[in-house]
């Protein structure tokens, strides 16, 4: 579906020149609390194969069973999840030309070929199994074994997909205690918003991922318009998914997840909003991140963390406190599971 694209075209064309002007906006809005989270780092791992209790997980089983009863729906592109179905349109282009754009090694006709890909909280597999015809090596993870069975099913009508997309039905920390530096990508997309501990699914991210490795997250920022238009109309109003899909206390903002990235070994390098039009039923990329956004993070070396752990200078701190203090402020949909 998605060979026909030119490489880099949608990544240029769309979110290419979104990061600036996020960049901007954390400058003028966030310094103190970018400085909060840059010295909260000199805390974090300093090692790549530190191993994390899996006591903590990061599995809600109140979301388990709110998602149990959806578990037939997957793959019917005009029910519950039909905003995911039309969300493949653009984060599938996102993800392949983001990783087109680090690696020079393309394979034509299978551009992903050799990148091994960790689908967390697949659902049905609506996500692995366009990755997979990539070339990708999808390993595709689910908690709910009723949602790894659809996706196994689906997956057997596509030869194609026999060899380079495998389920398992398990948590992020299970894959944790048997794999590290295991993957070349992480993938949660729809997912954060749905767990119990983020800070620990990213710990158990920088776990599992190689040094260097790619980490996709698209979410729901946590806004007054999110709530409104995420939970008030889709949910209550519109029915475009059942009532109670969300809850806005777990939507996260972009400053608040890229300081958990940062603080814990990742680099963010990208962030975009995301658009969604109820009416027509198509996703697009936006400058605004009020409502929906993806975020591309990199796992740093070692030595990378360690240079950035240092605590800025009194004299950059004073400037930052300055600038922090001045009175330049800037303000700021799936609609969906997952």
């Amino acid at each position: 579906i998605y060979a026909g694209d030119h490489y880099g075209q949608t990544f240029q064309r769309g979110p290419g020149g979104f990061r600036e002007n996020y960049r901007k906006k954390m400058h003028l809005t966030s310094n103190s609390a970018r400085f909060i989270c840059l010295t909260e780092m000199k805390s974090s791992t300093s090692t790549t194969k530190r191993l994390f209790n899996t006591s903590h997980t990061t599995v809600d089983s109140k979301e388990m069973k709110k998602f149990q009863l959806l578990a037939h729906t997957w793959w019917d592109e005009h029910g519950v999840y039909s905003a995911l179905h039309s969300l493949n349109d653009i984060r599938v282009p996102f993800i392949r030309d983001t990783l087109l754009n680090i690696s020079s090694d393309h394979h034509l006709g299978s551009p992903l070929s050799g990148v091994k890909i960790l689908d967390v909280g697949c659902g049905g597999g609506l996500l692995s199994e366009p990755l997979g015809r990539l070339g990708a090596s999808v390993t595709g993870i689910d908690p709910l074994e009723d949602n790894i069975k659809i996706a196994e099913q689906h997956k057997s009508f596509d030869p194609v997909l026999v060899k380079g997309v495998q389920y398992k039905s398990c948590s992020l920390e299970e894959i944790a205690e048997e794999a590290t530096e295991t993957f070349d990508v992480i993938i949660a997309s729809e997912v954060v918003e749905h767990m119990v501990d983020l800070e620990t699914f990213i710990k158990y991210c920088y776990q599992v991922l190689k040094p260097e490795g790619s980490l996709f997250i698209t979410t729901i920022n946590k806004t007054q318009l999110s709530y409104i238009l995420g939970i008030v109309v889709a949910e209550r109003i519109m029915g475009i998914v059942p009532e109670g899909t969300h809850d806005w206390e777990k939507f996260i903002s972009p400053e608040e997840l890229e300081c958990l990235l940062e603080s814990n070994g990742f680099l963010v390098k990208t962030v975009n909003g995301m658009s969604y039009n109820p009416l027509w039923g198509l996703w697009s990329w936006t400058e605004n991140t009020s409502i929906n956004y993806a975020m591309h993070a990199m796992k740093c070396r070692v030595q990378e963390q360690s240079s950035s752990k240092e605590p800025p200078s009194e004299t950059h701190e004073e400037q930052h406190t300055a600038e922090a203090s001045g009175n330049t402020t800037v303000g700021g949909m799936i609609i969906g599971k997952q």
